[in-house]
């Protein structure tokens, strides 16, 4: 092979090896770099959550109380928690969180909507066992799907949410005819009775990662393919090109033509080389010009 065909060969080489080496690396940083995009959309969401359930449990259930102690239909607008759940279907609406799913995944709601699973019931002792613990993350499966979640703690901070679920006698009587009472009481002031927990299809972090890994390596193909024309241009132009040159000189002289020139070269190893031809030649000459000469 020529010198710029195996140049070239040997790049491919080190970039198809740099690529199969540092692509698994590369793919399992942009998926945990999405994990954690992922996850702090979920954590802001729980927090924009958070203001709307204080919003509700400040502003909106002292207006609807006084209702929900007289009226015998109980009117769910004025419990915090179907606030959040009810404007979160509505912010879904938007197609960049429309695979969000909310919950508060509880041990023992009110409504049994709210009921947590094995797994959400498992985190949320975690979290019993290590209050200092903000959120956890990580993936699971549920019929067949991997979602990725996150979750954080949900403790009872304020006394106001115990009217309704500290004990039936407390709870106001539209409250006992819809959900009954044996579910929602026993709850007390900071007590962690559930977790916020957020759930994306993994399938959504891998496709994000896969472009985000697509882009990079059209990015350092792109790189690649600058860097070898360059590295041809300037291997043609300061070593090929020289090197033919000498060549072409080197085999005027092997045939006797002694007016032949390497030119002015530059001081680099092919100019070295060229002096050195041009040292040969000279000696050629003056062997030459004794044996047509003899004394």
């Amino acid at each position: 092979m020529k010198i710029n065909t195996k140049v070239n060969f040997i790049l491919i080489i080190v970039f198809i090896g740099g690529i199969f080496i540092s692509g698994t690396a590369l793919a399992s940083v942009l998926e945990q770099k999405t994990e954690r995009e992922v996850a702090s959309k979920a954590v802001i969401l729980m927090e924009l959550t958070n203001s709307l359930r204080q919003y509700t449990n400040d502003r909106v259930q002292p207006l609807l109380l006084p209702k929900v102690d007289t009226e015998e239909r109980f009117i769910p607008e004025s419990i915090p928690t179907y606030s959040v759940r009810e404007v979160f279907e509505i912010f879904r609406k938007h197609k960049e969180y429309a695979n969000f799913i909310y919950k508060d995944a509880t041990l023992n709601p009110t409504n049994l909507r709210d009921k947590a699973d094995t797994f959400e019931s498992n985190i949320v002792k975690e979290f019993r066992q290590n209050p200092a613990v903000p959120d956890k993350s990580g993936f699971r499966t549920v019929s067949g799907e991997k979602l990725f979640y996150t979750a954080r703690p949900f403790k009872i901070e304020q006394q106001t949410c115990l009217r309704c679920h500290s004990t039936p006698e407390q709870a106001p009587k539209s409250q006992l005819a819809t959900y009954g009472r044996n579910n929602g009481f026993g709850w007390k002031l900071n007590d962690i009775v559930a977790t916020q927990i957020v759930y994306v299809p993994a399938e959504d972090i891998t496709n994000q990662a896969n472009r985000s890994f697509v882009i990079v390596l059209a990015v350092l193909a792109a790189i690649f393919t600058i860097i070898v024309i360059v590295i041809n241009f300037l291997l043609k132009r300061t070593v090929l090109k020289r090197i033919k040159n000498i060549a072409s000189v080197a085999e005027k002289v092997s045939v006797g033509d002694m007016d032949a020139s390497f030119g002015k070269q530059d001081k680099d190893e092919i100019g070295a080389l060229a002096e050195a031809f041009n040292r040969m030649k000279y000696s050629l000459e003056i062997a030459l010009g004794m044996l047509n000469n003899p004394r």
